[in-house]
Formats: C-alpha cells, sequence, structure tokens
C-alpha cells in the first residue's frame, strides 16, 4: 500500500515537471528570477553612494580648494562639474546634481590664520538614499583633505573607536543583496508554481480526472509539492553556485550540503503556501492578489530587508511564525559567517514544523475544496 502511494506521488510529479518544461512563460520566469534577476537587483545599490552627481562652487581657487575638489573621485562619484555660484539653485531645481560643494573666497586663508572657515553643502535630499550617505563622506574627505595640507591631526578623543567589518570587510553590498533576492526568488516562484499547478488543473478540468483515479488528495496535494520543491532547489541551488558564486565572485562561507538542506525544508514549507492559497483562489487573478497580500509582508518583515531586532517587539514575536524569516537567519548564518549545524538547528527544526503545520493545513483545505 505505502509502495503504491510513492509510486502514485513520483509519477504524479514527473507529470508536474512535464506542465512547466511546456510552458515557456514559466521557464523564462524562472531562468530570469534565478539568473539576471538577482543580478541586476544585487548591483542597483540603493543604499550605497555610486556615481554620484556632484558640483562645486570654487571662489578660493587656492591649492587647498583645488586638492578638495580632486578628492571626489569615481565610483562614489561622478567626474566633478566647476559652476558658478547663479547656478547652483537653478541647476539643483533641474536635479542635475545630488550635491553642490560652496568654497567660499579666502578659505584656505583663514584655515591656515586659524580663523574660523566654513564650507557650505547643497543636497538634494529627494535622492535620500545618496544625501544621508554622500553628505557624511564629503564630510569626512573636507576634514582629511584640510587635517593633511595643514599638517594638523584632530584631536584624539578619550575613546578611539576601532573598527573591524566581519564576513564583509569591504561592506560591499551586492554580496548581501544577492543572497536576499535569491530568497526572494525562492519565495516567488515556489509559491506561483505551486499554486499556478494547482488551478491549471482546475481550469482544464483535469483535476477532476485525477480525483476519479484511484488517487487520494494527499498523494496529489504532495505530488506537486515535491516536484514544484525540487524544481526550485535544482534552479536555487545552479543559481547560487554560477550566478553568485562564480560570476558575481560572492564567497560561500558555509557548507553548501547544509545550505540545501535547509533550502528544502524552507521549500516545503512555501510550497504548502501555495497550494493553500490555490485552494482559496478561483482563478489565477485572484491567485495573484492573494500572492501580493501574503508575500510582500512575508518578505519585508521577514530580516532580509530591514534587521528583525529594529522592528516593534510584538511583530518581531508574530513573524517568528513565518518560514521566511526564519529562512534568512538561516541563510545568514550559513552563507555569510560560517554556522554549523550547531548553530542554526533551531531554524530548521522551525523549518520543519512550520512546514508540517502549513502542509496539514493546506492539505485539510484541499480536501474540502474538492469535495
Amino acid at each position: 500500500m505505502l509502495k503504491s502511494c510513492f509510486r502514485s506521488i513520483f509519477h504524479l510529479g514527473l507529470k508536474e515537471f512535464a506542465g512547466v518544461f511546456r510552458d515557456p512563460l514559466l521557464m523564462g520566469l524562472i531562468v530570469y528570477s534565478f539568473s539576471l534577476g538577482i543580478y541586476i537587483s544585487a548591483n542597483a545599490k540603493p543604499d550605497s553612494l555610486h556615481n554620484a552627481a556632484i558640483a562645486v562652487v570654487d571662489e578660493d581657487r587656492s591649492p587647498l580648494s583645488r586638492r578638495i575638489t580632486d578628492a571626489f573621485q569615481r565610483p562614489m562619484f561622478a567626474k566633478v562639474v566647476q559652476i558658478s555660484r547663479n547656478e547652483t539653485d537653478p541647476e539643483m531645481d533641474k536635479g542635475r546634481y545630488t550635491f553642490v560643494l560652496v568654497i567660499p573666497p579666502d578659505f584656505q586663508k583663514d584655515l591656515i590664520a586659524g580663523r574660523k572657515a566654513e564650507i557650505q553643502l547643497n543636497v538634494d535630499a529627494t535622492r535620500m538614499s545618496q544625501a544621508f550617505t554622500g553628505a557624511n563622506y564629503i564630510q569626512q574627505i573636507i576634514e582629511e583633505e584640510t587635517a593633511h595640507y595643514t599638517k594638523k591631526r584632530p584631536e584624539p578623543s578619550a575613546a578611539e573607536l576601532v573598527m573591524r567589518n566581519s564576513f564583509n570587510p569591504n561592506l560591499q553590498q551586492f554580496r548581501f543583496a544577492s543572497v536576499v533576492q535569491l530568497i526572494s526568488s525562492i519565495t516567488l516562484l515556489a509559491v506561483i508554481l505551486t499554486g499556478a499547478a494547482l488551478i491549471r488543473e482546475r481550469e482544464h478540468g483535469t483535476l477532476e480526472h485525477l480525483l476519479v483515479l484511484p488517487l487520494n488528495s494527499f498523494e496529489i496535494m504532495a505530488a506537486k509539492v515535491w516536484a514544484m520543491g525540487v524544481l526550485v532547489l535544482v534552479a536555487a541551488g545552479l543559481s547560487h553556485y554560477l550566478v553568485i558564486g562564480i560570476f558575481m565572485k560572492v564567497p560561500m562561507a558555509g557548507s553548501r550540503l547544509l545550505f540545501t538542506a535547509g533550502m528544502a525544508l524552507y521549500l516545503f514549507a512555501v510550497t504548502s503556501i501555495g497550494i493553500f492559497l490555490a485552494c482559496v483562489a478561483e482563478n489565477m487573478p485572484q491567485l495573484g492578489i492573494l500572492l501580493i497580500l501574503v508575500l510582500m509582508p512575508m518578505e519585508m518583515l521577514s530580516g532580509g530587508m530591514t534587521p528583525l531586532e529594529s522592528m516593534p517587539e510584538l511583530l518581531q514575536k508574530v513573524m517568528l511564525i513565518s518560514p521566511e524569516t526564519q529562512f534568512v537567519s538561516f541563510c545568514q548564518g550559513v552563507l555569510y559567517r560560517g554556522a554549523g549545524i550547531k548553530a542554526v538547528w533551531q531554524e530548521m527544526l522551525s523549518l520543519f514544523l512550520i512546514g508540517s503545520a502549513l502542509f496539514a493545513g493546506a492539505l485539510f483545505r484541499f480536501r474540502r475544496s474538492v469535495t
């Protein structure tokens, strides 16, 4: 009996593979999501300073002002443009420059004489991601250049801060963003493929054909879960190895086998979500609306975009029941910090328990929808 059940689940899963491979749009979505989609998202750099447009109003025309101007180099800043003071407001109103630095007359003379010297920095704060980061960079550059030119060192403070960047010493954002996008693609594709597979059966009338066969609802649902889970698992594994590892040269600190095992547990959970949503929705448009309502909060509050600790305490506790929250914590430990099974077993156990609960709930809903 058990052998016959596994045989039925296996062959039904092969049917699901054939259905996906015959659909060019789904295949294109899978290829794009795990290749170009990850590369574009990882290199968008929304929170880092890259090629920021800057102009300088140099009214001092001194060696120090030229030294400060030359310090703004690529890739953080675009080529510095010299403009006049009268052009400052019109050019910023047009949005041509994010930063306009105004160096007043006698700036070098006042600084050497020990008098107070000020530099004006105009910032286009509508470009929030670059405005905040760039203003700090510019302030640091000006302080360093003036200190070197005047041969003065900043006064020592009572406490000296020594900073060491762990796990990402060069502070390269794409190393973090690529994995976050990979998790997002895994979640999205697993739910879409599983939910679409069930709705496609219902719309084509083949679900009723399966029900008249010597098959039960558990076998039908389990076949869709394992088939779509394996498909996404293989695609995500190749993406992490080829796109993220080889092409983007993002190193992996932990065990690939452990990462694959955790990903399999996560797929067990999210494919069950896809089945549940497909049972609630009556057609593909309704499934799309439900995906927006479910997946967006999961991704935004999982800890991938914003640290979980920065959220309200009640929300932190609620999000612990989300499989994506557990998977994000698992990936950060394995991929970034090189954690072993002893460090991430709790996340793996949570994924299994959450997945089991979701599978049971989806199975209950599926049985009700076909009876």
